[in-house]
């Protein structure tokens, strides 16, 4: 399995590398007949310098790859400018060959608030679900899982993953541009799902941690992070058109009504680990975010409310075990 997975593998997939096989050729041939915003990016890519890192460092908050000597001085401007031309950078930061990429999210917030609490990687089976530019995939690489797929269907953050894979060459870590519901049932397949700030966006949420469910091995774990509301009660809120100026957002729960869906979906030991209100300390706009961000979504006469009206978000993640 080539291209889209960058080498062969063996993934001990015989119940569905067929199946997997097909998306990914299935996927290539569609990238290579868009045009747009997966043109740009594929020029954008191919136009790269090539550098070797000495030294990458994923234990850092901002992702080190390389220092500025490993780079050709007369190649730094033009990459400057080909990683600016990629943004939105939404994940990170990260800081390549010297140039620091200050993306909307600080996402080691996250990533610190949930590391201590997971079961340890190493040797395991891992899916992050909307990857992104692979942010918490090059954070799982020093645990040494034995491999590490990510899905992320938006192009563009697809092909961050791609530039920053062209430095890195992470041997074990994998990407597919797919949407969780055109993958092959991975039953039983992996270890640890990561499904980080998209449940929200789901139209069935039931059956997409169904979906997860049935993915995970026993005495696997799920790492779910999503948006909830205030409440001691088992309910939802459904925003009527759009939640922070995002029409899909469909379902945000309380505590205790995401407890029961994981719980109806068979999950069991469900235990909710953080909750944070999201500030701008966390999300914030920067030169390499060119579009909206946190405190465009908020009243400004109340951000205690999103411009719609609705409660400003407030982020959970919880971590729940298959039996």
């Amino acid at each position: 399995m080539n291209g889209l997975l960058t080498k062969r593998i063996d993934l001990k997939l015989d119940h569905c590398y067929e199946e997997l096989k097909h998306l990914v050729e299935k996927k290539e041939k569609q990238l290579k007949r868009q045009y747009g915003v997966e043109r740009d990016m594929r020029v954008l890519k191919n136009q790269l310098p090539d550098a070797l890192p000495e030294a990458i460092d994923f234990d850092r908050d901002c992702i080190k790859i390389g220092s500025e000597k490993d780079l050709d001085p007369k190649d730094r401007e033009p990459l400057f400018t080909l990683l600016k031309a990629a943004h939105p950078w939404r994940k990170g930061p990260f800081e390549l060959f010297g140039i620091h990429i200050d993306t909307e999210w600080r996402s080691y917030i996250k990533w610190n608030r949930l590391k201590d609490h997971i079961s340890p990687l190493k040797g395991r089976r891992v899916l992050d679900i909307g990857s992104s530019s692979g942010y918490y995939m090059f954070r799982m690489t020093p645990q040494a899982p034995e491999m590490v797929l990510g899905i992320e269907p938006y192009i563009r953050f697809y092909y961050q993953y791609l530039i920053l894979q062209k430095y890195i060459q992470a041997r074990n870590l994998f990407c597919i541009p797919a949407k969780l519901e055109e993958l092959p049932p991975f039953k039983n397949y992996f270890h640890t799902v990561f499904c980080m700030g998209i449940l929200y966006h789901r139209k069935s949420p039931i059956e997409t941690l169904e979906q997860i469910h049935k993915s995970i091995q026993k005495k696997g774990e799920l790492i779910l992070e999503t948006l909830i509301i205030d409440g001691e009660e088992d309910y939802v809120l459904s925003p009527h058109d759009r939640y922070a100026k995002m029409r899909n957002v469909f379902f945000i729960p309380t505590v205790k009504g995401l407890s029961s869906w994981l719980s109806r979906t068979g999950f069991s030991h469900i235990r909710c680990i953080d909750i944070s209100p999201t500030t701008e300390g966390e999300q914030r706009k920067t030169e390499w975010v060119n579009t909206e961000s946190l405190s465009d979504f908020l009243d400004p006469e109340d951000p205690s409310k999103t411009v719609e009206g609705y409660p400003a978000p407030v982020r959970a993640i919880f971590i729940a075990d298959v039996k």
